[in-house]
């Protein structure tokens, strides 16, 4: 039986598990090294980090060790799970298999379909947020057999949500306060040089009208850009838009 770890064990190997989410944002190193890390600090038997695409709505898995069927229903069906749901909720430091109420236990395919035949009894599932709020991904980790982790595991993974989240965000690797403006080769969330034109233009609260008239584009063709604009940042509508493109500096020409 192994040795119970101690409590500076646990957060000996929780900065290592931080240096390594480091690495894969500055682009020097891949998220298997996160998952290596991460199990000094929680033993599993699977984890996995996905990257959330608000543009196709699914997830994307960056490294992961879960059979091909788990990390299929991860990708495109986990956001649809009753579990889910709770997992997003406000002020959630990540849930642990063993604190979900067995009704809701019961309501998850995600549980009765893909963990309970794997024989998994313990882990958890921890969303991540940017610091501006946006979902990004998730991080999953699962034991088979009861294997509850200590107290201060369960702190360390929600001491590392932050780093983690930065490792998944494809906008975290731009140096701070580095906004590209409109038709830079690096736009910030994957917008085009169109979209971002669109969206300096509703900095200044024009129409779709008046934004066709200046870019020589139709009407329809704003409304389908502003679309995919609000899809890529996540965002709700034009308004929270065009918050974000000022708090960039991102200002039509003129």
């Amino acid at each position: 039986m192994a040795a119970e770890r101690s409590t500076t064990d646990i957060l000996d190997a929780a900065v290592r598990v931080r240096e390594a989410a480091r690495g894969v944002t500055a682009g020097a190193a891949g998220a298997d090294a996160v998952l290596t890390a991460l199990s000094e600090v929680v033993p599993y038997d699977h984890a996995s980090l996905a990257r959330w695409d608000p543009v196709r709505r699914r997830h994307t898995t960056l490294a992961g060790s879960y059979p091909r069927d788990a990390t299929a229903y991860i990708e495109t069906r986990l956001h649809r799970d009753p579990v889910f749901s709770v997992l997003r909720g406000p002020a959630r430091g990540g849930l642990w298999l063993d604190d979900v109420p067995r009704p809701l236990l019961a309501s998850s395919p995600g549980f009765r379909d893909v963990l309970r035949p794997l024989g998994i009894e313990d882990g958890v599932a921890q969303c991540l947020h940017a610091a501006d709020g946006r979902y990004v991904g998730m991080l999953n980790v699962s034991a088979r057999g009861p294997r509850r982790a200590p107290e201060p595991a369960r702190a360390a993974v929600i001491l590392l949500t932050e780093a983690l989240a930065a490792a998944l965000d494809p906008r975290a690797a731009a140096p701070p306060g580095d906004a590209p403006a409109p038709g830079s080769a690096r736009a910030p969330g994957g917008l085009s040089p169109r979209e971002l034109e669109v969206l300096a233009q509703l900095t200044a609260g024009r129409t779709n009208r008046e934004i066709a008239e200046r870019l020589y584009i139709t009407p329809r063709t704003v409304g389908t850009h502003i679309e995919h604009i609000l899809a890529k940042l996540d965002l709700p509508n034009r308004a929270a838009a065009a918050a974000r493109a000022a708090a960039w500096g991102i200002t039509p020409p003129g």
